[in-house]
């Protein structure tokens, strides 16, 4: 091996790395509050989304290597205005995204172990684990990969367990909800308010393309790591909801305690039950601190690489001198995560309540960005047709014009149904949306604000990239 190929990515680090930043504990209890019918959801998610947005990806992971990922592509196709926007929501909302994750961490951690520990105890739990991403993103890569490969590993264990334990439960306890032609067909009730989640759930395939130089070989091992993680992962959600539902009726799956209530349903209270219990529950945990170290290696990669050309604030720019790590964008995101984690404590309520608006608020902004990223490929596709392609989506412009329609319809329905979860029912809790919808405002802003610097400074430069 080359001392230029020596300590990077291949194929199944990257895979591994890919099943870490898309498969997600935190949320598969939303999804199961679906009911029978979010099995249907998961097919028809992968068929009709998962596998073209694949695809989308591995061409432009590939036609265009390097560690700015969405904001690259976003960038030729649309010019730097919108490349600047892209990144700075793909950015912050992982330091938006891990006030949620780390309150459901804290709440878990209390079910299991210290029942009725006090709030601002689990705050103070969120604010440490924050500081620990940031300083395991800080190190260095490899200590990032060896989190990364870990936390894929626990994540599989946990599933596993969570789908084989609800067999078994089934079959010597009998099933806890209708699996029938009715209750598997997807409908437009209430509970469609947790859809955008599988939608969520599957976002992250293009993350690989961030990690640019660390790849051993991007072009051949990018279109394999996306398609073999996207099979593994979707296959992965569908057994674990459906363990989750085998063994827990619907209305008693908990947002925050419902992996811990399943983990109790299937092994008892005996003493080796209580064992599994605390065995499987912490795996789930550690898989938390993974996820995020996955996400804010690779967001945080892709703003250092836009604040070093001037389109973010300078401060984001700061790169670790011997390890290479973005430090700027790193403290950064734990810095403002800390903050929100305090002033949602300040503000607290029900856990379940407390996780979801933080969650929804968070994933709006994160969906932003791939409401771009469709448009650019069907634009990349026109703009630089010459373009040597080492991996391209079959078919000609018409079927990529389609299934880029097709993915943006997909973001935009997940949008609207995180910000009005009952909309299609008639409903419209504003208790709910209002923050919901003012956290995207403020954040959007916060955007408009760094933007307007970033072309100023642009603005300065002798040779600045043409702005949309």
């Amino acid at each position: 091996m080359s001392k230029e190929t020596s300590g990077k990515m291949g194929l199944p680090s990257l895979t591994l790395f890919s099943v870490c930043a898309v498969l997600v504990i935190d949320t598969l209890t939303a999804s199961a509050s679906l009911g029978p019918s979010a099995i249907t959801w998961w097919l028809i998610t992968l068929f009709v989304f998962v596998i073209p947005y694949g695809l989308i990806s591995a061409e432009l992971g590939t036609t265009y290597p390097g560690e700015g990922g969405i904001y690259d592509w976003v960038k030729r196709a649309f010019g730097t205005k919108w490349a600047v926007r892209t990144t700075f929501y793909y950015w912050i909302n992982v330091a938006l995204w891990m006030p949620a994750v780390y309150i459901m961490f804290a709440g878990m951690f209390a079910e299991m172990y210290f029942p009725g520990l006090g709030l601002w105890w689990q705050i103070a739990i969120c604010v440490l684990l924050t500081a620990i991403t940031i300083n395991i993103c800080n190190i260095s890569v490899d200590a990032g990969v060896w989190v990364t490969n870990l936390g894929a590993l626990a994540k599989v264990v946990v599933i596993l367990v969570l789908g084989v334990g609800g067999f078994m439960y089934a079959m010597e306890h009998g099933v806890a909800n209708e699996f029938s032609l009715a209750t598997m067909t997807p409908s437009f009730d209430s509970a469609l308010g947790f859809l955008p989640v599988i939608v969520f759930n599957l976002l992250g395939f293009e993350l690989v393309a961030c990690m640019g130089n660390a790849i051993k070989d991007p072009q051949k091992d990018i279109p394999k790591s996306i398609m073999l993680s996207a099979a593994v992962v979707t296959g992965l959600y569908i057994f674990g909801t459906l363990g989750i539902l085998l063994a827990l009726p619907v209305e008693d799956v908990g947002l925050v305690s419902g992996i811990i209530a399943t983990l109790k349903t299937l092994f008892g209270n005996g003493p080796v039950g209580t064992a599994m219990v605390y065995i499987i529950g912490t795996l789930a945990l550690l898989t938390f601190i993974a996820n995020m170290v996955t996400w804010t290696m690779g967001a945080s990669r892709a703003a250092m690489e836009a604040a070093q050309q001037g389109e973010l604030p300078d401060a984001v720019a700061k790169e670790h001198p011997v390890h290479k790590t973005p430090v700027g964008a790193n403290n950064i995101t734990g810095i403002i995560s800390a903050i929100v984690i305090i002033l949602y404590g300040l503000t607290s309520g029900e856990s379940d309540a407390l996780f979801w608006s933080v969650f929804a608020f968070s994933s709006c902004i994160f969906l932003l960005p791939y409401l771009l990223m469709f448009p650019a490929h069907v634009k990349l596709r026109k703009l630089d047709p010459n373009k040597p392609r080492p991996y391209k989506v079959p078919g000609g412009m018409k079927t990529q014009y389609a299934i880029a329609a097709v993915c943006t319809f997909f973001i935009a329905q997940a949008v609207l149904l995180f910000i009005f979860p009952e909309i299609f029912s008639g409903v419209i809790d504003w208790t709910y949306t209002t923050p919901v919808a003012i956290g995207i405002v403020i954040t959007i802003a916060v955007g408009e604000y760094l933007l307007a610097g970033a072309m100023k400074r642009l603005a300065k430069q002798p040779a600045s990239a043409p702005a949309a």
